[in-house]
């Protein structure tokens, strides 16, 4: 019974070593070994600390393997008094220690041949039998003589000693491990120029293969003038000849001027894609280090790698990073200065006819150095603006290929309710529409979804579920009213799309959303003022419902106050400063563009004065009309308390059901700013023919040669005679194909 389980448990351990042994031969193949090392490369193995641990436990294996301690030694008082014994009868002497041994040599030998003759019998064998002491050596001249005395057997060894491992392991290895961790540190501070850590002259610039570029101009829309000044560019990389031939020279940099997120760099990847070249692309903030000179040296290597792949596309986005005006620069050894000015060397050195072209972004025109701007470096400066209501439908089309819509979904209104977005805006209003389709458990994207996405892109966040004070929540109710109803009886003002309670974003307890019909550029002074009690028709509402007034119209009133101090100072609508504009503003596409003040204190003093004026004119004006129809305004903020939300519809209703609403509505729709007859005439002519122009443009696109239809193609086409019919007029082919058909049999 003992036997078999001794048996099993032997299997059992045999069976273990073999599964070890499989998985190893598994693991060490040279296919597992490739998928491993392609692991590494591309990057699926991340440094972890545990890595740290596991280099510090190998060090230690191999410290314990090839640097231990020797085992326990005894001390050398009790190794002699052994030799003095008798005990000790033979002595190994090296300079690290001596070893005394219990038998002689012949001992030994004589116990190995009994061993030898033992297992050569059959009987199995047993080894030598005896022990070794080891003492370190101390500066005794008498040991010798002792043992010569005792007649013990000694001798010296040479001790054995691996230099090379211990070079390895006490200098190359904590080498190699120091400037690891010092190559790791440097890698997360920013990077030294890629994977070599002395590459700091290096570029940084990503190239894009030609085969990695699927961007054509078909995928930009909103921006067709833009695009059309970039078709030279492409009809020069793709055939220089034809400029060349006769003298001309392609732009050497174009600058794509612009509002951010209308598309500049999708315009730069589109261009290379239609030309199909290679693609430099880098930021400005690239060429900017800690090291001084290191951004020449990198706009050095980035143009002398551009010649070399030529013909090719350098891309810069934020070019103002490096190149800000340096007029007003204390240092004259600035590193962006440097930088600045080695780009400068280059671009004007550069040959045109080199076919390497450079395209660069901004939307900081203002701040560029004039030098750079200047003809022979960008000679053209092509601006990407806001879409126009065809743009945002074009864009909205684009954005919208993937998505499923509703078959009840205008993107035209849809366009229409987004004045003044620009192409990144459009596209995540269509990916949260779908986002809210999904949380809705709709299989398709409806136009509430779509209506949803804009104000949550305009106002924020819809938070239902705030618990709002009730008396404050009143206050808010009469507070949004006064803004639609305001709205509603000022003429020219875009009409009301919806008034809602439900808190919005970061601090807005309730908002009314006006929504333009059309694109504006121009607005009138009485447009303005208009404006200004729109924004005041809030307050004016809280103080004749509570007679106080809170902090809710801070926004308002600070809006209102813009716009009447821009009236006075940039538009010349004063009465003493008619016609003049007392700031400078400095042009820029980003907000909050300063304004410099060019104008005495006492101008300041009457600038204060006619904006107090006009603020309290047209405060007085809203009140009294506010007045004049509070039992609409409590009508409709009873009904927005119960709903929470009004839409136009229901807001012009309750409107054309007042009396007063009603007459109101009518004088207002008498005073709004009626087109003349020319102007509607020779306007719409215009418009019609650019709607034709783009519907032609976009036929143009989408035609695609004839396809022969499946049953008339054949492996042998000339054994008989077929006349061929095309798809998209399948009666005229059928017709064709018969008659001929007759023909042959007739012939």
């Amino acid at each position: 019974m003992y036997r078999d389980e001794d048996n099993k448990k032997s299997n059992a351990s045999s069976n273990n070593n073999e599964d070890w042994k499989k998985k190893i031969q598994e693991e060490l193949k040279p296919e597992n070994m490739e998928k491993r090392i392609k692991k590494f490369k591309n990057g699926k193995y991340r440094f972890s600390f545990w890595y740290f641990l596991l280099v510090i436990v190998v060090l230690a294996v191999l410290n314990f393997l090839f640097l231990r301690s020797p085992d326990e030694v005894i001390e050398y008082s009790v190794f002699k008094q052994k030799v003095e014994n008798g005990e000790i009868r033979r002595v190994k002497l090296t300079s690290s220690y001596f070893y005394g041994m219990t038998f002689t040599s012949r001992d030994y030998g004589k116990q190995m041949m009994e061993n030898l003759n033992q297992k050569l019998s059959g009987e199995g064998g047993t080894l030598p039998q005896g022990n070794v002491y080891k003492t370190v050596p101390v500066n005794d001249p008498s040991f010798i003589p002792l043992l010569e005395s005792m007649n013990i057997e000694f001798y010296a060894e040479q001790e054995k000693r691996n230099y090379l491992v211990e070079i390895l392991l006490s200098w190359v290895v904590p080498l190699l491990f120091l400037f690891f961790i010092w190559r790791m540190i440097f890698k997360r501070m920013g990077g030294l120029g890629g994977t070599n850590v002395m590459s700091f002259g290096q570029n940084n610039s990503k190239i894009v293969a030609e085969k990695d570029l699927n961007t054509r101009f078909k995928d930009v829309a909103g921006c067709e003038e833009s695009k059309d000044e970039l078709v030279e560019v492409v009809d020069f990389l793709r055939s220089p000849d034809k400029y060349t031939a006769i003298g001309g020279k392609i732009p050497k940099g174009v600058l794509l001027v612009g509002p951010p997120g209308t598309g500049k760099t999708l315009m730069a990847r589109a261009v290379a894609g239609e030309a199909g070249v290679t693609f430099f692309r880098m930021s400005g903030a690239d060429f900017v280090e800690m090291f001084v000179g290191v951004g020449a040296a990198r706009v050095r290597d980035l143009f002398k790698q551009a010649r070399d792949k030529a013909p090719c596309i350098i891309f810069i986005d934020e070019l103002d990073a490096i190149g800000k005006s340096r007029a007003g620069s204390i240092s004259t050894n600035d590193e962006r200065e440097q930088t600045l000015n080695q780009l400068l060397v280059e671009m004007d050195g550069f040959d045109s006819s080199s076919g390497v072209i450079i395209l660069a972004a901004t939307n900081r025109p203002e701040i560029l150095d004039p030098a750079l701007l200047r003809p022979g470096r960008f000679d053209r400066q092509v601006l990407v603006d806001k879409p126009d209501l065809l743009g945002r439908e074009s864009i909205l089309k684009i954005h919208s290929t993937g998505v499923k819509m509703g078959e009840d979904v205008d993107l035209k209104e849809v366009a229409k309710s987004t004045a003044g977005f620009v192409g990144a805006d459009l596209a995540n209003i269509i990916n949260e529409a779908a986002l809210l389709a999904v949380r809705a458990g709709r299989e398709a994207v409806s136009p509430e979804d779509l209506n949803e996405a804009i104000e949550k892109t305009i106002a924020g966040l819809e938070k239902k579920n705030r618990l709002i004070n009730p008396r404050e929540r009143e206050i808010v109710a009469y507070h949004e009213t006064g803004h639609a109803l305001v709205a509603a009886f000022t003429p020219d003002a875009d009409p009301v799309q919806k008034i809602s309670i439900v808190p919005r974003g970061m601090g807005a307890l309730g908002y009314t959303l006006q929504t333009p019909t059309e694109d504006r550029f121009l607005m009138t002074r009485e447009e303005l003022i208009g404006r200004i009690d729109i924004l005041l028709g809030g307050r004016a509402a809280e103080e004749i419902v509570f007679g106080k007034i809170s902090t809710g119209a801070s926004n308002d009133i600070m809006k209102s106050t813009d716009i009447a101090r821009n009236m006075i100072t940039e538009y010349g609508m004063s009465g003493k400063f008619k016609n003049m504009t007392l700031t400078k503003r400095s042009g820029s596409y980003l907000e909050g563009g300063l304004n410099q003040k060019e104008y005495s204190e006492k101008t300041q003093q009457y600038i204060d004065e006619e904006i107090s004026r006009l603020m309290e004119e047209r405060y007085d004006r809203v009140m009294k009309l506010l007045t004049h129809h509070r039992d609409l305004l409590e009508t409709i903020t009873d009904h927005l308390m119960d709903e929470e939300v009004v839409s136009t519809e229901e807001f012009l209703a309750f409107i054309e059901a007042d009396e007063k609403g009603a007459a109101e509505m009518v004088r207002r729709k008498k005073n709004d700013m009626k087109v003349s007859k020319r102007a509607a005439e020779k306007g719409q002519k215009r418009n019609d023919a650019i709607i034709a122009r783009n519907k032609a443009r976009e036929l143009a696109e989408k035609n695609e040669p004839p396809k022969v239809k499946e049953e008339h193609k054949s492996e042998r086409p000339f054994t008989r005679e077929v006349p061929l019919s095309m798809d998209g007029d399948a009666s005229e082919g059928k017709d064709k194909a018969s008659s001929g058909k007759d023909d042959h049999v007739s012939s």
